[in-house]
């Protein structure tokens, strides 16, 4: 006989290999044993996949129960239907009290515990042969041997305990809705807490995602969420969300700065068997000028893609293996580096990092500077769930967010991007078209109209008449005319074409981040819901389930706080772009305009 099971709650899948249920939904198993808390089954819809074990109950063939013998209780507890031992024969010998209990004591199993994963985004280090990490940046001794140099990790001093770190911080936990009690009760063996009021209190959880790579789980939103994340939190590593005109947003900078990137210049060292090229970056609050390689633009990169996963780290130009020391490829990523600066210098939240300023501040030359800060940005614990810890958000009635706006506004702007993203794709493709035809196309056309004219004066030449002189040389001065035009063209994408793609490739690849950012926030809100279920059934705790609501809202500020910072940075940028387009559009036809004039005059004296 097929197993199947009924849907005790509705669950919607979020992650690949996942199917949804439907309230007493139906469904046809594959096997009845779970995998870690998950069984695999078919919907109704002919859907197949997995699904929570606690989610459903397994139907077992119905047996009437025989009635209770005459002759006594001698075979009273013999289980219905005849007999169906519930440990295998050899066990038998095992002592009642430790068998495992009935199944009615826990009747809708928890999944299992799962370590959060620390985050690792999506990016991975590049391998490029001109950013390969020198022996200088590679050796293995840690921030704490370095005499002098604090790490970011921080004792958990106890109450009674003395001393303490000289800068203010504080201990925050997401644990502290949890009772000693509820926790006790997800464990094997404790015995079921009661609810002061009398009646039984289930110990229900939130489920966990299967899927340990989706980002909510290794960003460490889940165990944010779930109530599992605990540390210490410096004043100068609070990330405060505050209520603008507009809704949430990031705190301005008070100290706002803009960074330089300038002269690229080839360098080499070991006695030139290595090259690389360095930038001058000379930000605008130091007014001191330090030197960098691509590497380290990279291993910044990584950190605070890696720290930061509720904020759209600006994705840097691409490698390239070959051509690396190529004026133009140099060109175009300075380009590339410099709006990459500037977006970072223009969010509040990434400009005050600690591994940004130590990037943009330390010595050049300062090589054990360099790695003490290096090695103190990697062993950072406020990333992954303790990250979530450093968010300050508003408080009080007229902050109080409402879940289904949240979430209202957080699909819209899905949709946003998701339509964005397509524009600029379209419109990089066409204005690259577009760029290739003025560097070939028409270059090579206006060229050839101007190598006709210059035919044409050649041939003129020939009747020897003096009066025809004037003409001839007017009908030469048109063709170097056209000519001149030509290479207008094939050189008007530097300074027109060129940086509008430049501006739209940078925003590729913010459009590329925002899915798994919006993935963490609708991690969060599902939780939310799920809580707010068990809540209805007497399942869990009001307390508990307030808790998960409020991290959740944490995340909320921050998502919300970093879409209005997306389209107020957009609004800028493509205002001064389009301007300096357009501007550049109209010198590009008045020189052309100028140089045709130029070739009408010379026909007035014919």
């Amino acid at each position: 006989m097929a197993l199947r099971a009924r849907a005790l709650y509705d669950f919607r899948s979020e992650n690949p290999g996942e199917i949804s249920l439907r309230e007493h939904e139906v469904l046809s198993l594959c096997s009845e044993q779970d995998i870690e808390g998950w069984l695999e089954g078919v919907n109704s819809h002919g859907d197949r996949g997995l699904f929570p074990a606690s989610y459903v109950q397994v139907i077992r063939a119905s047996v009437k129960e025989p009635p209770a013998p005459a002759g006594g209780a001698r075979y009273a507890n013999l289980p219905p239907g005849g007999f169906e031992p519930l440990v295998p024969p050899a066990a038998f010998n095992t002592p009642v009290q430790q068998l495992p209990p009935p199944a009615a004591a826990e009747p809708f199993p928890l999944p299992p515990a799962f370590p959060p994963a620390p985050y690792s985004g999506s990016y991975q280090p590049s391998q490029g042969s001109d950013d390969d990490w020198d022996d200088d940046w590679d050796d293995t001794s840690t921030v704490a041997d370095e005499p002098g140099v604090l790490g970011s990790s921080y004792p958990d001093y106890d109450a009674a305990g003395g001393g303490g770190p000289t800068s203010a911080r504080y201990r925050f936990s997401t644990r502290s809705d949890l009772s000693l009690g509820s926790r006790n009760s997800q464990q094997p063996g404790h015995p079921h807490h009661h609810h002061p009021g009398g009646g039984a209190k289930s110990s229900a959880t939130v489920s966990r995602n299967l899927n340990r790579f989706s980002t909510f789980v290794k960003s460490g939103g889940e165990a944010f969420v779930l109530g599992e994340a605990s540390g210490f939190v410096k004043d100068g590593d609070k990330l405060c969300v505050v209520l603008g005109p507009w809704g949430p947003e990031w705190q301005e900078n008070p100290y706002p700065f803009q960074c330089s990137i300038e002269d690229p210049t080839k360098q080499t060292k070991f006695k030139g068997m290595k090259s690389y090229i360095a930038y001058k970056l000379v930000p605008s609050h130091t007014g001191q000028q330090v030197h960098r390689r691509y590497k380290h633009f990279d291993w910044l990169y990584g950190r605070l893609a890696e720290k930061f996963p509720v904020i759209s780290v600006p994705h840097l130009p691409e490698k390239q293996a070959t051509g690396r020391f190529e004026e133009d490829f140099i060109s175009k990523r300075r380009k590339g580096l410099a709006w990459w600066m500037d977006h970072m210098c223009s969010h509040p939240v990434l400009a005050q990092c600690d591994a940004f300023r130590h990037f943009l501040t330390c010595p050049s030359t300062d090589e054990k500077a360099w790695k003490q800060g290096k090695r103190k940005a990697e062993k950072d614990e406020m990333v992954g769930a303790n990250f979530f810890l450093t968010i300050s958000v508003p408080t009080g009635p007229a902050a109080a967010l409402d879940l289904q706006e949240v979430e209202s506004r957080v699909d819209g702007f899905k949709s946003f991007t998701k339509k964005m993203d397509e524009s600029t794709m379209q419109l990089t493709h066409t204005a690259n078209e577009f760029a290739r035809k003025q560097v070939t196309g028409f270059k090579k056309e206006y060229q050839k109209v101007g190598h006709s004219f210059k035919g044409l004066s050649q041939a003129f030449e020939l009747d020897q008449q003096a009066f025809s002189a004037n003409l001839n040389q007017a009908l030469a001065f048109t063709g170097e005319a056209y000519d001149a035009i030509g290479e207008f063209f094939a050189e008007q994408p530097r300074q027109d074409l060129d940086p509008v793609m430049d501006l739209l490739a940078l925003y590729q690849g913010h459009l590329a981040n925002f899915p798994d950012i919006i993935h963490v926030q609708k991690g969060a809100l599902t939780k939310v819901k799920e809580s707010k279920r068990h809540v209805e059934e007497g399942k869990m705790e009001v307390q508990k389930a307030d808790g998960i609501q409020d991290r959740c809202n944490i995340i909320s500020f921050a998502t919300l706080a970093e879409i209005h910072h997306f389209h107020q940075i957009r609004v800028r940028d493509f205002k001064s772009q389009m301007q300096h387009f357009l501007k550049q559009q109209i010198l590009f036809f008045q020189k052309v305009t100028q140089k045709l004039e130029e070739a009408l005059h010379k026909y007035d004296s014919v």
